[in-house]
């Protein structure tokens, strides 16, 4: 179903979108299985915490059944392709983990502000659309949104190596503050199969999350198919560089698998 005119207009305004329930309970349960399959091999593609949990899977969608269908799955192809006016590719694909007390943090932080630096990516014509495999709540790490900051442009950032495991690219607690008093700080939370779409410009977070909730949630990174990368600095299964345009599947290709799964395990 396409975007409404309403939220179209949020999306311009604010930078996200928020779909609550927009998979069902049983897609999302086959989902979070999946990851904790994932997460459980032994794979240069899984990074770790400091404490040893899985922090993010990437490419998750290359050598996973459930993964790869929800990197297609027309929930999520088709909103974007409509907001950037075309066909999509994969950029990055990450199922990050935000584990139950050992969840470290995310900076604040642009996603196209890496994308810029350090792939080269000519313009902002990408973004995140992201499925709750748990139910996201205010105790347990949600994504942090600041509205509007989308429409800033690229901001001054530091390339912060130290706090966690993941580098990137991120913005100081004067300016986060700057923008906050502007735009207000929300956390979008719902229940598992819920979906966000965000501007690859959206300032955003996470806190640590010492609750004793998992909070696991799967990213796409879409971008146009005439705006891919130009640098190669990072791993590939990190910065895809296959710029196919990704063809949808049925909207049923998960509910499949959840049957599929259900007749095998009788």
């Amino acid at each position: 179903m396409p975007l409404s005119d309403k939220e179209l207009k949020q999306f311009d305004e604010e930078g996200y979108v928020f779909f609550p329930g927009k998979f069902s309970p049983e897609e999302a349960a086959l989902l979070k299985q999946e990851a904790e399959t994932v997460y459980a091999m032994d794979r240069k593609e899984v990074w770790r915490e400091s404490s040893g949990v899985a922090r993010t899977a990437f490419a998750a969608h290359r050598y996973n059944e459930g993964f790869r269908r929800l990197g297609a799955h027309p929930r999520l192809i088709k909103p974007v392709e409509q907001v950037i006016g075309g066909p999509v590719y994969m950029h990055q694909y990450k199922v990050n983990a935000k584990a139950a007390f050992d969840g470290e943090v995310w900076q604040w932080h642009q996603d196209y502000g890496t994308w810029k630096r350090d792939d080269e990516m000519p313009e902002p014509r990408a973004m995140n659309i992201a499925v709750f495999l748990d139910d996201v709540t205010a105790a347990n790490g949600p994504l942090l949104f600041i509205p509007g900051s989308h429409k800033l442009g690229i901001i001054d950032a530091g390339h912060d190596l130290e706090t966690t495991s993941y580098p990137l690219w991120t913005l100081d607690r004067d300016k986060v503050a700057e923008l906050a008093e502007r735009g207000g700080c929300v956390a979008p939370t719902g229940v598992a199969g819920s979906m966000v779409m965000f501007s690859s410009l959206l300032v955003h977070a996470s806190p640590a999350n010492i609750s004793p909730l998992d909070r696991t949630i799967a990213y796409l990174s879409l971008c146009h198919v005439d705006n891919h990368i130009r640098a190669y600095n990072r791993e590939e299964w990190i910065a895809h560089r296959d710029f196919t345009p990704i063809e949808a599947l049925k909207d049923d290709c998960l509910a499949e698998l959840v049957a599929e799964r259900q007749h095998a395990a009788e």
